[in-house]
């Protein structure tokens, strides 16, 4: 079995070896990539077995790939976060943005991309 990763600079890469260290395990990848686009994509060609990447890439590649849930006891998340910037061109726009991501409808639309709710 071949296994392609995140390098561990990139966040997906931290975030896996933060999984495999809770599980114990020490993984031996074939191939270390510096995003999770690249690790899945891997997949996709059938040049490695398996990777491990977000939920939501899972989610995007649809019937190409297959997803498999890591345990909750090893399983990490990643925050996303949104804020307006203090020198924004458009403050307005920016917190009515930032608003909006965190209101009631954009989490629906975020859970149905894979994204869990704070």
């Amino acid at each position: 079995r071949t296994l392609a990763l995140c390098a561990p600079e990139v966040p997906c890469g931290a975030a896996a070896a933060q999984a495999f260290q809770e599980a114990g395990v020490t993984p031996q990848p074939d191939s270390l990539e510096q995003d999770v686009r690249a690790a899945l994509t891997r997949v996709e060609l059938g040049e490695v077995d398996a990777a491990v990447v977000y939920e939501t890439d899972v989610r995007v590649a649809g019937d190409r790939v297959e997803g498999v849930p890591l345990p909750d006891e090893v399983n990490v998340t990643t925050d996303c976060v949104v804020a307006p910037l203090a020198g924004s061109a458009s403050p307005a726009l920016a917190a009515a943005f930032a608003d909006y991501v965190a209101g009631d409808d954009a989490r629906a639309v975020f859970q149905a991309a894979g994204f869990r709710a704070p």
